[in-house]
């Protein structure tokens, strides 16, 4: 069946996978990278949508520095529907930015915002539900359950996320979606708290991905946001270029979770059936890659002796590894990274003192 000519999407393209270096760079991030397939996250994120949005109403958002690289891996994608956000404001003027671009050429428009980088392998589940996401968007454009998130059931007590207290089912969807209300977001919490959230259940993680009508969305930042929702009631039709170096600047930097989800009048967020993982560190490869009898994971050109729980990447030269553990050693042509396991989450703080030009 041929996918509503209302429903669009709005892939977010722009960010840096800092925790991801030496691989993963400002010009060249993780969504942009081949690390778990032959296929780079953008473009799996593209092909999960065919069936569910027609080509013409797929967007890409990135940023100037990327614009390029973006090209060279969509090398058939629309020209016209990469956009480049002219400097870095977060996600709440990106959502603006994605709805602005869906109101502007139709403003009974509903819209699906997707980070790039995220590995779901489940893709027929995934697409099902995204549709059916936005077919209660479409249904509940000008009131009822309001804008919607998606969340995926903790399976450990992760501090790097942000979690939704979750509240009772508000409906019942095709292929066992499952709509709720959100009671509230709760930021990153520290180790306890996430243990806790894990053993009482009522929590889940906030996969980043939302949904809604773009009148709705315009509705809700009237009221809390007045800058956002004159950025989209002021969008232009055409190239939005010029625009955006106006305007884009201006608004307020700021997460869409605190300028906007979290001052509605509702939210309720689906439940995911499918996988996800948002591949936030090097230590998310241990759930993709099958390890050997010592607990090593190791891609490219890599030789051990008497090694235990350690990545290792190479991308050329070949590493050597002996008598070590529970390290990440990634080699690049200009970089090489030596981190303990335990250390992942921290790599991002190596970048301020690195050359400019290998970050």
């Amino acid at each position: 069946m041929r996918p509503d000519p209302r429903f669009h999407a709005c892939i977010i393209a722009g960010g840096s996978g800092e925790r991801l270096w030496p691989m993963s760079r400002v010009s060249a991030p993780k969504h942009l990278l081949k690390i778990f397939s032959e296929r780079t996250l953008l473009e799996q994120t593209v092909l999960r949508l065919r069936g569910v949005v027609l080509t013409r109403n797929i967007w890409i958002l990135t940023n100037r520095a990327q614009v390029a690289h973006v090209r060279r891996v969509l090398p058939g994608f629309p020209k016209g529907q990469i956009v480049a956000e002219p400097s870095r404001r977060d996600t709440a003027p990106a959502a603006a930015l994605a709805t602005g671009l869906v109101y502007a050429r139709d403003p009974g428009g509903v819209v699906a915002i997707l980070p790039a980088d995220a590995l779901i392998k489940d893709t027929k589940r995934f697409a099902q539900q995204l549709e059916q996401a936005l077919r209660w968007a479409a249904q509940e454009a000008g009131g009822g359950h309001g804008l919607l998130t998606f969340a995926v059931a903790p399976t450990f007590p992760a501090t790097g996320y942000g979690y939704l207290e979750l509240g009772p089912e508000l409906a019942r969807g095709r292929h066992g979606s499952r709509l709720l209300k959100v009671q509230r977001f709760v930021e990153k919490p520290d180790l306890k708290t996430a243990r806790g959230y894990l053993a009482g259940g009522g929590y889940a993680w906030n996969a980043g991905i939302f949904v809604w009508s773009a009148r709705r969305f315009l509705s809700e930042v009237s009221r809390t946001a007045p800058r956002l929702a004159r950025f989209v009631r002021d969008f232009p039709a055409g190239d939005p270029a010029r625009y955006l170096s106006r305007r884009f600047g201006s608004l307020p930097k700021a997460s869409v979770d605190y300028a906007v989800l979290e001052k509605a009048a509702a939210v309720s967020t689906v439940i995911a059936k499918f996988d996800w993982d948002d591949v936030g560190s090097w230590s998310a490869l241990n759930k993709h890659f099958k390890c050997d009898p010592s607990g090593n994971i190791a891609l490219g050109q890599v030789v051990s002796v008497s090694t235990k729980n350690t990545i290792a990447v190479s991308n050329g030269r070949v590493i050597g590894l002996c008598g070590v553990r529970d390290l990440v050693v990634v080699e690049t042509p200009d970089a090489v990274l030596v981190c303990h396991k335990d250390c992942v989450q921290d790599i991002k703080r190596l970048l301020p003192g690195l050359p400019k030009h290998i970050v």
